[in-house]
């Protein structure tokens, strides 16, 4: 979009919220950026003045720790005992490496679509641009609920670790949630930066902790712990390193790691948090892509060693885990790191483990609560959603969208029933692991169709500023994959129904996530009639000029000393 449109005597957008543009050849500022590209989005310029826009307040060191430790939550460190004591220490390992390659192939694909147009929400705009409005309308609004209810089950978990505390379990849990969702709410409420600095901390905290845990893991290994006894793999030939689950022999053993491939799916999730946060990150062209290619290290630090480092620790059949996870323990008492890190000797850290775990439970409620909003800005924007959503404050928060999701963290509080968060959480986690699936489906299909877009529109891949390796077969390796998982994630409540134990709400709870899909799906195909696009007249175009215009308001940075330079190539 041309800046001549718009006449001197404008308004201070920076008053909104709105980065202005500095003309790299004559240093003038203009209404360009962010405003524009809002213009470009809403159709016209009066329309982003009504509603406001997001800011991009979110600096490269924030993108950075989003992608490396943003949705690290209680999956990594309580969920992934239930998969252990299921399945064994060789099935977690591969169940997580295998989930992580395919996260990876997904992230390359949303990597390639956010750094082409790196709008807010990205996700639902990307599938209703490129494949169909309808599939924009189901991804959309399956993509808010899940945020939505991950927001519960983060909280609930939350409030299970608070209660490790001497003391803390006599105060009501309803206390610990209320000040859990007043915190989340505050982090989001008032400006991106703050959301932004929240989530650096949390991230760094998590980074931290989970570096020293794995080193820690070695150490003790290696007989290096207060009882020196040294582990080796010891629990890998006793109780051994494949566990049968539902069945026997090596059925058993294939249902076993089946099972953890629907337990690492709960773990990885949020992982696509760095692309929805593209619509508010400073120059998205350089960042985003380096933040995708730092996914893999995430991935393969955080999940693959982690779980090698949980195998070696606690044996399958420990029985402090084994009660720990049958009687829903609280916080730390419910992680296999402390269980082994107790084992060895060690008496000082259970309580340290416990706050780190509060902190990451806090840290992906509040990542969450985000995403969550930004997908019902995406789904305004598309006009899917009420218009009024589209309202920001001054500092470029869309405060009506962090107010609806934040709202749905008002279920957390089924954790005061009988049967106590524990069990809450587990069923939120059922509940969300499908959402998500259908969420990394959704994102393959949207870049299917963008690669084709772009060779019918003649747009060189090799132009891009970031291209993604072994197109399109990545995208569609993943897609198959996680396909796979939603299909067959149910598969231990017909394995029990042979024995008498079929669950109806097992049942819901593996498969509720189908039907609202493909009912989201065509209720939007029958009220609009839309159909899948052609290739040749996807949208990729629409807003990319005024994101292309910002890219010279970026300065080039260049480090003057060596801790500069290992701080530029950190963040």
């Amino acid at each position: 979009m041309s800046n001549e449109k718009y006449d001197s005597d404008a308004p201070d957008y920076d008053g909104h919220g709105h980065a202005t543009y500095v003309d790299p050849t004559t240093g003038m500022e203009s209404k360009a950026g962010v405003l524009n590209e809002a213009g470009e989005l809403y159709g016209n310029i009066e329309t982003a003045e009504e509603y406001g826009y997001v800011s991009r307040g979110l600096k490269s060191r924030h993108i950075q720790f989003i992608a490396l430790g943003g949705t690290i939550g209680t999956g990594l460190f309580l969920g992934i005992g239930s998969a252990l004591t299921r399945a064994g220490p060789l099935s977690v390992l591969l169940g997580y490496t295998f989930t992580g390659i395919a996260i990876f192939a997904m992230m390359q694909c949303l990597g390639e679509m956010a750094t082409w147009l790196p709008l807010p929400g990205a996700i639902p705009q990307f599938c209703a641009r490129y494949v169909d409005e309808a599939l924009g309308f189901a991804v959309g609004w399956n993509n808010w609920y899940a945020s939505a209810i991950t927001l519960c089950a983060e909280i609930s978990a939350a409030s299970i670790v608070i209660q490790y505390w001497p003391g803390a379990d006599h105060i009501s849990v309803a206390v610990w949630i209320s000040i859990i969702i007043v915190l989340v709410l505050c982090l989001n409420i008032f400006a991106i930066q703050i959301y932004g600095e929240a989530e650096f901390i949390f991230a760094s905290i998590k980074i931290v902790t989970i570096v020293g845990l794995l080193i820690l893991a070695f150490i003790v290994d290696l007989g290096g712990g207060p009882n020196h006894d040294r582990l080796g793999f010891r629990y890998w030939k006793h109780p051994g390193a494949m566990k049968e689950y539902g069945s026997t022999g090596n059925t058993g053993r294939f249902l076993g790691l089946f099972s953890v491939l629907v337990n690492a799916a709960f773990s990885y999730g949020g992982v696509e948090l760095v692309a929805v946060a593209a619509g508010e990150a400073e120059n998205p062209r350089k960042n985003i892509p380096k933040a995708v290619r730092r996914v893999f290290w995430r991935i393969l630090f955080f999940y693959v060693l982690g779980s090698l480092a949980i195998g070696v620790l606690v044996a399958s059949n420990d029985p402090h885990l084994l009660s720990a996870q049958k009687a829903g323990a609280a916080g730390a008492a419910r992680s296999p790191w402390v269980v082994g890190i107790q084992n060895a000797g060690i008496k000082v850290l259970p309580s340290i483990i416990n706050a780190v775990i509060l902190t990451s439970a806090s840290s992906s409620a509040n990542a969450f609560l985000y995403t969550g909003s930004r997908y019902l800005f995406a789904l305004a924007q598309n006009k899917q959603a009420p218009r009024f959503l589209l309202h920001c404050s001054k500092a470029g928060v869309p405060y009506y969208c962090v107010a609806i999701t934040a709202s749905i963290s008002l279920l957390t509080y089924l954790s005061v029933k009988k049967g106590g968060p524990a069990v809450v959480f587990d069923w939120f986690q059922n509940l969300t692991t499908i959402a998500g699936l259908f969420t990394w489906c959704s994102i393959c299909i949207a870049y299917i169709q963008f690669h084709k877009a772009l060779k019918a529109q003649g747009v060189d891949r090799n132009t891009l500023v970031f291209k993604s390796k072994f197109q399109p077969y990545t995208a569609w390796f993943a897609f198959f994959y996680f396909a796979m998982i939603i299909i067959f994630n149910g598969f231990h409540v017909f394995v029990g129904s042979r024995h008498q134990n079929w669950n109806v709400t097992d049942f819901l709870a593996a498969y509720i996530g189908i039907p609202i899909f493909f009912v989201l799906y065509g209720f939007w195909k029958v009220l609009k009639g839309s159909k899948w696009i052609h290739p040749a007249d996807a949208d990729i175009s629409t807003g990319k000029a005024a994101l292309d215009a910002e890219d010279g308001q970026w300065p080039e940075q260049h480090p003057r000393n060596v801790i500069e330079k290992i701080w530029f190539w950190i963040a």
